[in-house]
């Protein structure tokens, strides 16, 4: 177990922030930042399949790192996937190119629930190797661990793959509610301790990331899903970490998302941080919330932009300059890197330390 430090032991602006603390300046980093946008990572991972990449520590170390030294952001996120600990515990998956996660035998029935077995630290040493090597690298910036819901990944497991109705998934949680709950215990079990392994290797902060909670209604998200996403969050609440909770799509289930354990709210795009706000009753920090197109426009549009946003963030405790989604593959780096210099120019008046 960690100990939380006291306000005076911070020097992270992200964990600050991230705190409801005061800092030099907003602190930024990219959902996505470590990966497909940059020329280095597709020269790296050239001829290297994603998973290989996930499980191996010398190309996670590099990933991760490349884009700190690139654009200056404020933290690192740990270069994973999703399906990452599914893989660990023996689930036949594959990532293909232009498609995402594919499940050799999709899940099925109660019999299935034997082929999800529970995650052990002694299963992913090459993820606490990973941790261990990007932090010491990092100083003080931190790292942030990464962790799919068990909501997304049950939903992998029983569509087989990507979905865009996810109608397997609630033909399940709505015909057999029984088996629906016990494979989501397991999927929460299995993220926790995923998360808890990399904070124990180093990481300073933590996301679990809902990749298709947007498609519930809160009525469903309620009930069969906030039980097991809080089962994660509370888990790592003993680490001592800030837990930073981000949904897809999720604007009308961001007090659900709050209730289930978080520190901080991610926000995407599609929902307004005064919105996102008034909905957490001013609790929270927020995460967010760039649109990520946006990165294609015209830089005086950007730059608007990213300055509506800081201003809308410092109605919260707490504010992390993020995109509201991941980094598109076709972004320039540059612009970036010039967001990057942008939030800290204009974010240095924020609350100071």
């Amino acid at each position: 177990m960690t100990t939380t430090p006291g306000p005076d032991e911070i020097v992270s602006d992200l964990v600050r922030a991230a705190r409801g603390l005061p800092v030099r300046r907003t602190p930024v980093w990219f959902m996505r930042q470590a990966g497909r946008s940059l020329p280095e990572y597709r020269a790296l991972r050239e001829g290297v399949e994603m998973l290989t990449a996930c499980r191996t520590p010398e190309l996670v170390t590099e990933i991760t790192l490349q884009p700190v030294r690139r654009h200056g952001v404020d933290g690192a996120i740990l270069f994973s996937d999703i399906v990452v600990p599914l893989h660990a515990v023996g689930v036949e998956v594959d990532i293909r190119a232009g498609v995402g996660p594919v499940m050799a035998r999709p899940f099925r029935s109660r019999a299935d629930l034997a082929r999800v077995p529970a995650l052990t630290a002694e299963m992913i040493p090459d993820i606490a190797a990973s941790v261990a090597d990007i932090t010491a690298e990092l100083g003080p910036v931190p790292l942030i661990g990464f962790a799919g819901a068990p909501f997304t990944l049950a939903s992998y497991l029983v569509e087989g793959g990507p979905s865009k109705n996810h109608e397997r998934t609630k033909a399940l949680m709505h015909g057999d509610p029984g088996l629906w709950h016990d494979l989501c215990a397991r999927l929460a079990e299995i993220s926790g301790a995923f998360l808890e392994v990399q904070v124990a290797a180093g990481a300073s902060a933590v996301q679990l990331f809902d990749s298709w909670a947007g498609f519930l209604s809160r009525r469903d998200y309620r009930e069969f899903v906030e039980p097991h996403s809080a089962r994660v969050l509370h888990r790592l609440a003993r680490t001592g970490v800030p837990r930073i909770h981000f949904g897809v799509g999720t604007g009308e289930l961001l007090a659900d998302m709050a209730a289930a354990g978080a520190d901080v709210i991610g926000v995407d795009y599609r929902t307004d941080l005064p919105s996102a706000v008034s909905r957490t009753q001013g609790q929270y920090p927020v995460q967010g919330n760039l649109d990520p197109a946006l990165l294609f426009a015209p830089w005086d549009v950007i730059a608007d932009q990213v300055r509506r946003i800081l201003d809308e963030g410092a109605a919260a405790p707490g504010h992390i300059f993020n995109l509201g989604h991941g980094v598109l593959p076709q972004t320039d780096p540059d612009v970036l890197t010039k967001v990057v210099e942008l939030v800290h120019e204009k974010g240095s008046s924020a609350p100071q330390m």
